[in-house]
């Protein structure tokens, strides 16, 4: 039986790349579908592959027991894995592979991007000077802001490398303290994710989305805030009500808020916050950098090659007993 493999993440697909080469040589039969897929479109396509290289696609237990016991392998392209169920994934043997450490420098560089520009009004400039106008808005600095870190992981680090470099004071909120990391960058520990929140001028969201974190900027939260803070997205668009930011965006409690991730990908043409003159948002292209999309593309292969061939993987959610898997 020919070996296929689902690969559904488009940045794989349109960048080219040595990755397409390392796939194309392991003569596996390539399946192509234009991800993310929602969980009706997942469950169409799989039952007859055997591996699966994945964006941020619906893959439930529902798609899971489908593509089970045929499929053997979860690649999933980057780091997030809310959108999988490891749990269901677990249960069955299936291994679930991820790339973690290939994204933080570029994801970083977009977290100034989107602070930049909020701070300098740059959107509202281009738009006026496209229009033929000559209308010059008074921005702000960021040097001397604080700016709170919630999630000292990779890419929260090298947020606060580059925020140093801007002249920023640090704070932090991590439940993994780096201390050493810390202390050679001069971050303030915040004693709790309220302080952060209460004393900075700019919050910048670098942290896993679970339960504990769904809606972590909620109304209560952003009450507590400075009145104008700037708030960066750059992990998942439900770490943030979507109702309670547009209020606060339109009360002026929130002075910006710049975010490459929604709460619905690709979101309604009606989605309330493209309409707010004060909110920045990109379509979670925080990792979409020709540098950064081979590393991804690469890792997500070898992790495919290495768990297919019953070898441990670069890297794995999930651990399986002896004698799962394949």
């Amino acid at each position: 039986m020919t070996t296929r493999i689902l690969l559904t993440t488009t940045s794989f697909q349109d960048t080219p790349g040595s990755h397409h080469d390392l796939l194309k040589e392991t003569g596996w039969e390539i399946i192509t579908a234009r991800g993310p897929l929602n969980e009706e479109d997942t469950l169409a396509l799989v039952g007859d592959v055997d591996g699966y290289i994945c964006g941020d696609d619906a893959i439930s237990r529902k798609v899971i027991e489908k593509a089970r016991p045929r499929l053997r392998v979860l690649s999933k392209y980057g780091i997030g894995v809310d959108k999988i169920d490891v749990e269901a994934a677990t249960e069955m043997g299936i291994p679930v592979c991820f790339t973690p450490g290939v994204n933080h420098t570029t994801v970083a560089e977009h977290c100034f991007t989107l602070l930049l520009a909020l701070y300098k009004n740059l959107i509202a400039e281009v738009d006026i000077t496209r229009e033929g106008k000559w209308k010059r808005l008074i921005g702000h600095e960021i040097m001397g802001k604080r700016i709170g870190i919630v999630g000292l992981g990779r890419i929260g680090k090298e947020v606060a490398v580059r925020a140093k470099a801007f002249g920023l004071e640090l704070v932090g909120h991590d439940l993994y303290w780096p201390e050493a990391f810390a202390d050679e960058y001069g971050i303030t520990k915040a004693q709790s994710l309220e302080e952060l929140l209460e004393t900075c001028d700019i919050i910048s969201l670098h942290t896993n989305l679970t339960e504990e974190t769904r809606d972590m900027i909620s109304s209560q939260s952003l009450a507590r805030m400075k009145d104008g803070v700037v708030i960066i997205n750059c992990a998942r668009g439900e770490l943030v009500s979507t109702s309670a930011m547009v209020q606060a965006l339109k009360s002026g409690k929130v002075g910006g808020y710049g975010t490459d991730v929604l709460d619905e990908e690709p979101p309604a043409a009606d989605h309330p916050l493209l309409k707010e003159p004060n909110c920045i948002v990109t379509p979670h292209i925080g990792s979409r950098t020709y540098e950064s999309v081979v590393r991804q593309a690469t890792a997500s292969v070898k992790n495919l090659i290495l768990a297919m061939n019953g070898e441990k993987p670069l890297a794995q959610v999930n651990k399986l007993d002896e004698g799962q898997g394949s």
